[in-house]
Order: C-alpha cells, then structure tokens, then sequence
C-alpha cells in the first residue's frame, strides 16, 4: 500500500504513538490495527482509545483470531471491521479502503467500466450480449436493480458496472455482503448507530444507507437477511430515510439499489422465509447471470484475457493455450464459475514452461460423463482441487522461484508477508531448502 500514489500511509510500532500523532492534529481517514493472533485487554482499550479520539476514522482490525464473539466485541468498541488473517485479507483492506478514503480520482475506463467489471462483460455468447444490454439500460434509470445467478458468476462486477455507467459514477459505490456480518451488528451497520446506543457505542457510526448516499449501493446475498430486519429494510425503502440504532431522527438518503442473491427468492417468499412484499419492491430489473458452463467458447476468451493479466502483473511470460489445454477447458463444466477458472490458468500460467499452456499445466479436470450435455453440471468434480488448494500452489511457487524470499515472494503476490508466514508455520507452505 505505501506504493500506492493513492494513499498517504504512515506506519507506527505502537498504538502510544499512533495516539500522539493524532492528538498533534494528525487525522486520518483510516487506521489498520494488526492485533497479533489473539486480541487481549490491552487490544480492547486500544480500540476504545481510538475510537473516543478518532470517531470519524475508518478502524480496521486484523488478527488470526477467528471467533466470532471476539470480533462482536472488539466492533461494539469501535471497531468499523474486523479481518481474520488469509489470503484474502489485502483485496478485502483495498475494498474497505476505496469505501472509507477518497483518493485522488482517476480517469474512467474507456466504455465507462471498471476495469474487473469489463474483464466480466467480456464475451459473445448471446447470454452475456443480454447482460450487457441490461446493465446499458439499468444504468440510465435509478430503477432497482435484482441480480441472480450461481456462486462465483460475478454478481458483485455487474453492479459496479451499472454504477459506472450510470450518472452515479462519481458518486460512492458501496458493498454490502449481508451474509458476513454478524446479525447482532446487521441493523447497526446499515443504518448506523449512535453514540451510546449499545454497550461499546463510544461515538456516532454512520450505516452503509448514508454512506452510500448519492451513489449506489449493493446488498450481496439480500436472501440471507432474517425476517425481523426484512420488515426494517422495507420500511426504510418506502420512507427512503433510515433512523440510527439508538436514535429518532429520521435521516433521508438518496440511493441507487441493487441487490443479489444465488438463492431463488420467490421460491423463499412462498416458503415463508422471505417477504412476499420486500421481495416485489426489490425485484425492479432483474439480471440472471448464466452459469460458465452454459457460455460456450466465453470460457476460452475469459481464460486467455485472465492469463495475460496476471502474467503481465507477475512478470511471467505470456503464453497461450494449446489445443488440447483449451478442450480440456471447454470439456470442464466448472460449477465455481468465472471464479474458479480465474484460479485455474492462474495456476496454469505458473507451473508452464514451454512456448505454450499445455493440458499437462492445468489442475486435474474431470469432464462430465460421456453422453451428457457439456452444459449440464457433473454430480461431482472428481479430483479438482478447491479454490485453497490452488491458491497454495501458487505460493509454493513463488518461493521456489525466488528461492525461499519470503518477502519477495508476498511481494509479486501482492499479499502480505504475515499471510506466507503464518502458512508456513503451519506446514502448508515449506522454503525450498526444506
């Protein structure tokens, strides 16, 4: 992140000193707090210190700590989010970032895109030729927006893609996975709170409804809200204002709204686990994102567009798939999606070494039985290995090829050192020399 012309980023070996460059008048917009592996008192005085100095400022924690009641607990303090370490944690820090900071603007992607969002768009099946007719529509309106679609099909992409596209481009996008925050901080986190609500309510929070005013705001896995707080979130899109936990006054907010799910909701409206009438004010333009498998020859233009990217950002060679690479990869139904092919030729593209990706390169795929559609999905994957798996692999790679550099090898990863670390301190991951 200090390489980031972006950001301004100051490091600091103690929470004292981070404190006493505040109080010189110093404010940032964000504070990164790496607890260690097990968030004690003094971690939970230091948040409450923060927060009671810093009320405006973004404070997100980071430890190996992965139970749920410590998380609660420290957020109820202060904190605004709360990372277990992994190999996610840097691109989850930039998204959380982007929503708190406001760095210096850059220049739109040339069709009005983000540049993942059109990696997304790419392709020619009719499918996605409707997608994109549908995202070009939604965006001239403020109507809301309903995304449907499997694990993995990039639910979240379209939306930023409507969002740039719209009048709204300016505006903040924020993201919301409903299924990840706790349901004790749910209604707190959409429509804030305020200072003393709760035990812990140090100062006032502003929820993601008024952060996202003015712009668009994206509710990921809307399906997995619990009727108590379906009733809440109508009342608010009807009234189009929001009333902070602990507070009266209404709020207004101004907000594009788009919505998603892999769940079928009107299937869950008639099972009685969803709002019959949350659910037709939520449907307003609905978008089905088609599975890979069903995109025909998408999946080899996807392929080589996530190969070139990657190779270009690691400094590999950029090689192309030869014929029997990409029949394997047609032959493949691949039920994680656009998803799970990323992680598969970016895995390829490390392990070749000849002129061209080679069948031999790409992890064991198990094309469905003879005589199926290849458009149908396989009861089983055989012996493809998970998302982890691959991920693995590429790190042990990448310190192979810089000789055990741990350092070097996060680097050209673009993922932190105490990720590589922590793996191999626990034996998934082993130094050359070993």
């Amino acid at each position: 992140m200090g390489r980031n012309p972006d950001y301004r980023i100051r490091r600091f070996p103690t929470i004292a000193l981070a404190l006493g460059s505040a109080q010189e008048g110093e404010q940032p917009e964000a504070i990164i707090y790496d607890c260690g592996p097990t968030p004690d008192a003094a971690v939970h005085r230091a948040v409450r210190q923060l927060r009671e100095q810093l009320p405006q400022t973004g404070l997100f924690l980071i430890s190996s700590q992965s139970d749920i009641s410590t998380a609660v607990e420290l957020m109820r303090h202060g904190a605004s989010d709360y990372l277990v370490k992994d190999a996610s944690t840097p691109d989850r820090l930039w998204q959380l970032l982007a929503q708190t900071c406001q760095p210096r603007a850059t220049p739109p992607s040339p069709k009005g895109t983000c540049p993942e969002a059109a990696s997304l768009l790419l392709g020619e099946h009719a499918s996605m030729q409707r997608v994109r007719e549908l995202i070009a529509k939604a965006a001239r309106t403020v109507i809301t927006v309903s995304i449907t679609g499997e694990t993995g099909t990039g639910k979240e992409l379209v939306a930023q893609a409507i969002h740039a596209q719209s009048s709204r481009a300016s505006q903040p996008f924020v993201a919301v996975n409903m299924a990840a925050i706790p349901r004790e901080l749910l209604e707190s986190e959409l429509f804030g709170h305020e200072k003393g609500a709760f035990t812990g309510a140090t100062a006032r929070r502003v929820g993601h409804f008024e952060a996202a005013n003015g712009g668009t705001l994206f509710l990921d896995e809307i399906g997995d809200l619990e009727l108590p707080l379906q009733a809440k979130l109508l009342r608010v899109l009807q009234e189009r204002v929001v009333t902070r936990v602990g507070g009266s006054k209404p709020v207004p907010f101004d907000v594009r709204l788009v919505v998603a799910t892999h769940r079928d909701l009107a299937a869950e409206a008639r099972a009685g686990r969803f709002r019959e009438d949350l659910y037709y004010r939520l449907l307003g333009l609905p978008i089905e994102l088609p599975p890979l498998r069903a995109r025909g020859n998408d999946r080899l233009l996807l392929a080589d567009h996530f190969v070139q990217n990657f190779s270009h950002a690691n400094r590999l060679p950029i090689r192309s798939f030869d014929a029997e690479a990409k029949r394997r990869l047609l032959a493949y139904p691949f039920p994680g999606n656009v998803r799970e092919l990323k992680a598969v030729v970016e895995l390829a593209a490390v392990l070749a070494d000849g002129a061209h990706i080679v069948a031999a390169d790409l992890p064991p795929l198990q094309a469905p039985a003879t005589g199926r559609d290849a458009s149908a999905m396989p009861t089983t994957t055989g012996t493809m290995p998970s998302l982890r798996e691959q991920t693995l692999a590429i790190m042990q790679n990448a310190l192979l090829q810089t000789q055990g550099d741990v350092v070097a090898a996060a680097s050209r990863l673009r993922i932190g050192r105490s990720t590589m670390y922590r793996l191999l301190q626990s034996g998934h991951l082993r130094l050359p020399q070993d």
